[in-house]
């Protein structure tokens, strides 16, 4: 079981940065392949960044690649999404969530999630 909790949202301009947090309980985080998504209003939710469980393999959508960081420590429980020239097309609800095995694009495929931080850019 885990428990996954997100903060960090809020508003930016655009251009700004922000930097999303995800504290995770459990025992076992570290074998966990994290993975942060998003979901705008009236979209589906979409992958956003995965990080496998020792933080050696990383991946990112084409949207935010070069201007996204997805970090994690597994001392701390924590996975980290950096921010940098955020854009109005990535306000959006951010999700934090976590699965065992091998790292997937879909959201279908993660078992759990934490409730969601609104992040939103506009001037």
């Amino acid at each position: 079981q885990l428990l996954l909790v997100e903060s960090g949202g809020g508003l930016v301009q655009p251009g700004g940065s922000l930097r999303l947090s995800c504290a995770a309980s459990g025992r076992t985080f570290s074998s966990y392949v994290m993975g942060w998504f998003r979901q705008a209003p009236g979209k589906e939710r979409e992958f956003v960044a995965y990080i496998n469980w020792a933080g050696g393999s990383t991946y990112y959508a084409d949207s935010v690649k070069g201007r996204f960081t997805i970090s994690r420590d597994n001392v701390k429980n924590t996975v980290l999404l950096q921010m940098n020239s955020l854009k109005p097309e990535d306000t959006a609800v951010y999700y934090c969530a976590a699965r065992r095995g091998s790292p997937r694009l879909s959201f279908h495929e993660y078992e759990y999630w934490g409730q969601g931080t609104q992040v939103t850019v506009s001037s």
